[in-house]
């Protein structure tokens, strides 16, 4: 009954053991790469599988799983059997991930429970958490895990201002140890040391520095602190860069601009460059005449430097009805008509006002000087356009165009007045005639606004006692539509490089107009043969291309652009553009075929041109220039780059390797560079250098034994040999050159196959050695080429004494050499049909020459004798050479004999 109970009691207590929930705390560094442990379930959980205690009964393996794929899922991965926690592909960067509040910052799954956990009590306020629930399987370990993952700041982050520019304003009467708080502190996204903890200033000018205050929540604050005597009068301005630094190690810092501007106070005082000022005045100045200006300064700015003018106390009523003084300019002219009892000097006393000042004092001393007669009059009567003073007119008036009248005369009807005109300009001042005191003001050319809007001229008059008067005119030129745009260059040349991004900026046109107001104002205009992928805009002249160029379709553009005024009617001026497409290495080298094919007979000479390859470059300058190299049989092949020749090194051998498949690189000139490449097959032609190889009879010692009981026709032996050349230099016959034995002519041999074979019965006096000299030569062009083997045959019963045969074998034979060419007849049988039907012609034929010949016979019977001695003496100088050209040397073709009894 115990153990009964045990058995069902001991799974219930495994399974309370392990289904408690349970949490781990794990933390790890921001910024790690994927692959990084962050720790093991399994080994930190003490479960049986890491604590490698055996079970005493076999359990299911164990099975960890997320829960859920959260946000805190994304930035580690989870080895299911193991247990273990590994960093992710995806980055973790705190600062991007947590979003920092009064707590600690959570991300992942079930984030209300897990943050309100007690662990998370013991965590800083610049804790940032991922949280993951890890469920442990199968069912007798199962577990609800809850994983917390603390991220580490680390320095990543620099300070950085908000602003790049910032201004402070300090009164010039702050006091020593003013603070002012700078409201733009610079920002950190790192968090404790790594945040911002001191400032600096780069200058302070002796006078400032810096001091940092700390709140409750931890926010660091700089104040700039005034540690001297500012005078705004002495320097207005102070600019300085202001440096924040993090507590990283090593340290990051950002900087901005700090401008502090000293603020005016009412620290000045108006003043009098001089404090007397003496003015002579004529009795009989008309009213309104200027006597003099009073000015004073204030070093102060605004409103503190503003000054007003007024009388003192001290100046008599009398003088301030004759003199008006104005308090803003400080102008005093003669606002009453003087007369004879007025005072002669008169003691102006003006005071210089300023807000808060003690008045600065000048004085004026004015003498009248008395005037016995009156000055002469001058009375204008406008025709031209006249207002308050000023008379308007019109550019390109024309000549003589009058402007007004004036009418001199003396008041006083007793002296002779006389006038003229003072100022320069395009006027003329002339007696109206049949008047005598009427004058007309007249223009002597056309005005031009652009060269001068203003006239000032003066009319004077002067009496014979030299008293004078002058009346200033003023002329104002009005603007006319007279000029038109004027384009700073007439012609514009730009380049722009291809492949450009669309709406590329090109350049930015200016026209000027000498005209004022709407007839100056310019506005451009694309030309009727721009393309349409260009666009200008009418206001600021920008240039612009909508499209990309390809300078490879077109390289240079040209149209006109307008620049029109807005006068009326409007005037225009044209320019032209140019617009050269630069080069841009977008184009492959190509080759005109993909597959290029050369033939070239073997035995080609080296370095001979084999062929040439053509590439072409659409691009220019460098970027088309073209590298042409061999890829592959370097060591065999070259290539000319300039010409694009390829030759090889060396001679080739076709029946060593009959054809070469080469690859070409083309690499053009650009950067980077650009290639292509182009398969290259050379097959060479055969040509016959090879004479055919003899391979059997393999010695010229060897010898085959012939019984006498052969009959004829029969295959006594053959001889066999290849060519390594092909086609007809390939084609091989077989014919006996030479013969030696009792009756050598019992044996031929076929020139196809180079069987020998037995003609005729052997008789008893046939026995004996044969040697038959076998030529074996092709058909090659233009000179066939041929071997020679000697076979030896030895008719007889038996062979008792080889050693005999051997010392015949030995001997040099004396066979005379027949030069017949051996013919290996296609089509045999048309052959001899052919030969058999002209026989009858040649018999007719010969008949009848038989009488033509008679008388030439004793003759020809001479010469025939003649050269018959000669060529038997040829002949036997030719028997020592190999092949046909003299007498065989068996023991230079003998290698090792062989002896052959039977085939």
């Amino acid at each position: 009954h115990l153990l009964l109970f045990l058995l069902f009691v001991g799974p219930f207590n495994c399974f309370a053991s392990y289904s408690r929930a349970t949490e781990l705390f794990y933390s790890l560094n921001e910024g790690l790469p994927a692959g990084v442990l962050i720790g093991s379930l399994a080994r930190d959980l003490r479960l049986p599988m890491a604590s490698g205690q055996r079970p005493t009964v076999p359990q299911p393996p164990l099975s960890f799983t997320l829960a859920s794929r959260g946000l805190g899922g994304q930035y580690v991965r989870l080895d299911n059997r193991s247990g273990e926690l590994h960093t992710s592909a995806l980055e973790i960067d705190r600062e991007a991930l947590c979003v920092e509040s009064g707590g600690a910052t959570v991300f992942g799954e079930a984030e209300s429970t897990s943050s309100s956990s007690s662990s998370s009590s013991s965590l800083s306020s610049e804790s940032c958490l991922l949280l993951l629930d890890v469920l442990v399987l199968p069912q007798e370990y199962f577990r609800l895990v809850k994983v917390k993952i603390a991220i580490r700041d680390v320095n990543d982050n620099a300070p950085r201002f908000p602003v790049p520019h910032i201004h402070l304003s300090v009164p010039e009467n702050a006091p020593v140890n003013t603070r002012l708080a700078i409201e733009h502190p610079a920002l950190d996204p790192d968090v404790g040391t790594n945040g911002v903890q001191t400032y600096r200033l780069r200058d302070n000018y002796g006078v400032f520095t810096l001091d940092v205050e700390e709140n409750e929540s931890g926010e660091r604050t700089p104040y700039l602190i005034v540690m001297g005597a500012l005078d705004r009068e002495t320097r207005e301005e102070y600019v300085t860069v202001i440096i924040a630094e993090d507590g990283g190690t090593p340290p990051l810092v950002g900087s901005a601009t700090l401008t502090v501007g000293i603020s005016d106070i009412n620290d000045n005082c108006p003043q009098f460059s001089d404090s007397q000022l003496n003015v002579t005045l004529y009795g009989n100045s008309s009213l309104g005449t200027h006597v003099a200006t009073v000015h004073a300064e204030d070093l102060d700015l605004g409103s503190n430097a503003e000054i007003t003018y007024s009388y003192s106390q001290k100046v008599p009523q009398l003088s301030r009805d004759l003199f008006h003084l104005d308090e803003t300019t400080g102008a005093i002219t003669l606002s009453s008509k003087i007369d004879g009892d007025a005072p002669r000097l008169h003691r102006l006393i003006i005071l210089g006002n300023g807000p808060g000042c003690i008045p600065a004092v000048i004085t004026v001393l004015v003498t009248i000087i008395k005037v016995m007669m009156r000055p002469p009059e001058v009375v204008p009567r406008f025709i031209a356009n006249e207002v308050e003073g000023v008379v308007y007119l019109k550019e390109l008036e024309p000549i003589n165009t009058p402007i007004a009248f004036f009418t001199i005369k003396d008041p006083d009807e007793k002296y002779k007045v006389n006038c003229y005109l003072d100022g320069d300009g395009p006027f003329r001042l002339s007696p109206y005639k049949p008047y005598n005191n009427e004058y007309l003001l007249e223009t002597t050319k056309p005005l031009d606004y652009e060269t001068q809007q203003l006239y000032e001229i003066s009319v004077v008059a002067w009496n014979s006692e030299g008293f004078n008067v002058n009346k200033i005119i003023k002329i104002q030129v009005l603007d006319d539509n007279d000029n038109s745009p004027v384009f700073s260059q007439q012609l514009i040349e730009l380049s722009i490089e291809e492949n450009n991004v669309p709406n590329a900026f090109l350049t930015k046109l200016h026209a000027t107009d000498a005209d004022s107001g709407e007839r100056g104002e310019v506005s451009y205009f694309l030309g009727p043969d721009a393309p349409s992928y260009f666009s200008l805009d009418k206001t600021t002249g920008v240039l612009t291309v909508a499209t990309q160029l390809d300078r490879e379709e077109k390289e240079k553009y040209r149209y006109t652009v307008k620049a029109v005024d807005s006068g009326f009617p409007p005037r225009e001026s044209i320019a032209t553009v140019t617009i050269t497409v630069l080069d841009k290495n977008d184009n492959s080298p190509r080759f005109i075929n993909k597959d290029f094919s050369f033939f070239v007979p073997e035995n080609f000479p080296g370095f001979g041109e084999i062929g040439v390859i053509s590439v072409t470059d659409a691009d220019a300058g460098q970027n088309g220039w073209v590298a042409l190299s061999v890829l592959n049989g370097s060591d065999i092949f070259v290539i000319d780059t300039g010409k694009g020749v390829l030759r090889a090194k060396v001679s080739l051998d076709r029946e060593q390797q009959s054809s070469y498949v080469l690859w070409i690189e083309a690499v053009d000139g650009g950067d980077p560079a650009l290639s292509s490449t182009a398969k290259i097959t050379i097959l060479l032609l055969d040509i016959n250098d090879n004479p055919p190889l003899v391979l059997f009879p393999q010695s010229n010692m060897s010898y085959l034994l012939v019984l006498p009981s052969t009959l004829p026709g029969s295959p006594i032996t053959e001889v066999y040999a290849v060519d390594k050349d092909t086609g007809m230099n390939a084609v091989i016959a077989y014919s006996i050159i030479g013969r030696r034995g009792p009756r050598p002519e019992s044996f031929r041999i076929d020139p196809k196959t180079g069987n020998i074979t037995l003609e005729e019965s052997l008789m008893q006096n046939d026995y004996g050695l044969y040697r038959l000299l076998v030529k074996v030569s092709d058909h090659g062009y233009p000179e066939p080429l041929h071997s020679t083997v000697m076979v030896n045959l030895f008719v007889n019963d038996t062979v008792s004494n080889e050693s005999y045969i051997e010392s015949l074998l030995r001997k040099e034979p004396d066979i005379n050499i027949e030069e017949k060419q051996p013919q290996i007849s296609i089509e045999p049988t048309h052959q001899k049909m052919e030969s058999a039907s002209c026989m009858p012609t040649l018999v007719a034929l010969s008949i009848i020459s038989l009488g033509s010949i008679a008388l030439v016979t004793g003759m020809g019977i001479y010469i025939c004798l003649r050269k018959g001695k000669k060529h038997h003496r040829a002949d036997e100088n030719m028997e020592v050479q190999i092949p046909l050209n003299g007498r065989i040397n068996l023991h230079m073709l003998e290698k090792k004999p062989m002896e052959i009894s039977n085939i």
